[in-house]
């Protein structure tokens, strides 16, 4: 065997993370991320991923203009149009990373998700979570949205993910206005004002709507994505969390923020009766040494422009059915989500003591035909695929719509009136 071959099985990303030996994480502090592209690599990249994106951004804007007019004519026709153009925005976030940064992910949870994680045929990630549920999630970085966006495509419901997010994003150009036709909740954490606002848009996700194809007899499909920390981990939100944690005599943690309860509280409140699980979900990204902070190293900047993604992206799944949780009184809601979020920190710990989570999921994981590497992994409870589409003419999608509107305008050219 030659070294050119050699290098380039090194560097192959399809080959199998289970088999390599756990790396036990770093305790220095001073190590820095190396970038993997020089400056004119850098430029290249940016251009062209982001002519990529941003042409996709504008095309579903663009279907969103066209199809707005639905929304006096006949309300579950629209909603079920928006919910096409959201899944068109899950496939430009997927293949933009499975083309410019090709990330591993690998997932495992405890019993109450057994039977509910799997490899599909073609060795892709296939969920089975139920299509009503409330996602939480701690924040590491800014990529975590797209992940768990992802993570919905695997389950089909990228088109009825919905998110609750700062009320700054909404004011970005094209991309603000497109995740306001997609029904995103926008926050100004103005608990005043925030309140009217969140009531009216949770009124609409647990309105039947009869276009929405969905299986249940009531409700539409709806995975609500509510990040209870509010804001990514970082140096300076986590100093501001110790001291909240001092102030309110509680223990500060060592791997997230101090979860704030008071939206999830009245989301779980409002919508009590139509849904059945919230589903956790702990993430931790691969590669900073142990004590260093996640979004030192893996930015929106250094994951797509600079080619640096995380080694692995790792997810721990568990769920709760909202009738045990307790809804009637704030503080023990406030207590019940510290504890939860305690044992989230105790997951972080053994991630990065061990380079894995704890599973209980060995034995329920289906495999595809052909994949042994990851029947291995399936068999100490883990699923690992990598994030990429079913198909790259689902890509397609995306402009459909557009392409259909320029040939109906030149129709009747074409016809010779």
């Amino acid at each position: 065997m030659d070294t050119s071959e050699v290098r380039q099985r090194k560097h192959d990303p399809q080959l199998n993370h289970t088999a390599a030996p756990k790396k036990q994480p770093s305790d220095s502090q001073d190590e820095e991320p190396r970038l993997k592209h020089g400056i004119a690599m850098q430029l290249l990249r940016s251009l062209l991923l982001a002519t990529w994106f941003n042409c996709c951004c504008v095309a579903i804007l663009a279907t969103q203009v066209i199809g707005s007019p639905l929304y006096v004519i006949n309300k579950d026709w629209y909603y079920s149009y928006m919910a096409y153009t959201k899944q068109s925005f899950g496939l430009v976030i997927t293949a933009l990373t499975q083309w410019g940064c090709p990330t591993f992910v690998r997932v495992s949870g405890d019993k109450s998700v057994r039977g509910q994680v799997h490899v599909a045929e073609d060795g892709r990630l296939k969920t089975q979570f139920p299509e009503r549920l409330v996602l939480i999630a701690n924040h590491q970085v800014y990529t975590d949205w797209i992940y768990l966006w992802w993570v919905a495509y695997t389950n089909t419901m990228h088109g009825r993910i919905f998110i609750i997010l700062k009320e700054s994003l909404k004011y970005i150009p094209i991309i603000g206005q497109g995740m306001t036709f997609y029904g995103f909740i926008f926050m100004a954490r103005k608990w005043l004002s925030d309140k009217p606002r969140l009531q009216h848009r949770l009124e609409k996700l647990k309105t039947q709507h009869t276009g929405s194809q969905s299986g249940s007899p009531q409700y539409d499909p709806m995975w609500l994505l509510i990040f209870p920390e509010g804001t990514n981990l970082s140096i300076n939100t986590r100093r501001r969390s110790a001291e909240y944690a001092a102030k309110q005599g509680l223990s500060p943690l060592k791997h997230e923020l101090i979860p704030r309860s008071t939206g999830l509280f009245f989301c779980l409140q409002q919508l009590r009766g139509t849904v059945e699980w919230v589903y956790d979900c702990t993430v931790a990204y691969e590669g900073p040494p142990k004590g260093n902070l996640p979004d030192k190293y893996f930015t929106l900047r250094s994951t797509y422009l600079q080619g640096r993604p995380p080694t692995s992206v790792n997810m721990h799944w568990r769920r709760f059915a909202v009738s045990e949780i307790p809804l009637d009184d704030q503080q023990e809601f406030d207590s019940w989500l510290r504890e939860r979020w305690t044992e989230k920190d105790q997951l972080l710990e053994e991630y990065y003591e061990t380079g894995r989570f704890p599973s209980e999921l060995a034995g329920s994981i289906e495999v595809g035909p052909g994949f042994e590497d990851r029947k291995t992994a399936a068999a100490a409870g883990y699923a690992e695929a990598h994030v990429r589409l079913g198909h790259w003419a689902e890509v397609g999608r995306i402009f459909m719509v557009l392409l259909g509107a320029v040939f109906l305008c030149k129709l009747p050219k074409l016809l010779g009136f």
